[in-house]
């Protein structure tokens, strides 16, 4: 996501958000604090997310890791399979390999 497109939708949250408490209260002073309480909560939430999301890619990176070394162990003791043989790109010249 780009920082445009979540400014914005930020910005949007937090206009129509006033907007309502504005209208609710009737009151700028209250409506100016609940707002910037409102920014802080998106901001908080937004960040608890994101560290989820990266918190996740690192355990299934780990267990992707392990699982490899177990595979890599159960094959040791057999034989290995050639290669396959490595064609020339179509369209590409000098991509063939010796």
């Amino acid at each position: 996501m780009s920082l445009l497109l979540f400014l914005r939708g930020l910005v949007g949250v937090l206009v129509v958000f006033a907007i309502t408490t504005y209208v609710v209260t009737q009151s700028l002073w209250t409506t100016f604090i609940q707002t910037v309480i409102c920014a802080i909560l998106l901001q908080v939430g937004y960040f608890a997310a994101v560290l989820f999301m990266v918190w996740r890619s690192g355990a299934k990176n780990s267990q992707a890791t392990a699982s490899r070394s177990d595979d890599s162990i159960q094959t040791s003791g057999t034989e290995e399979q050639p290669a396959a043989k490595i064609s020339q790109l179509p369209g590409v010249s000098g991509s063939q390999h010796p």
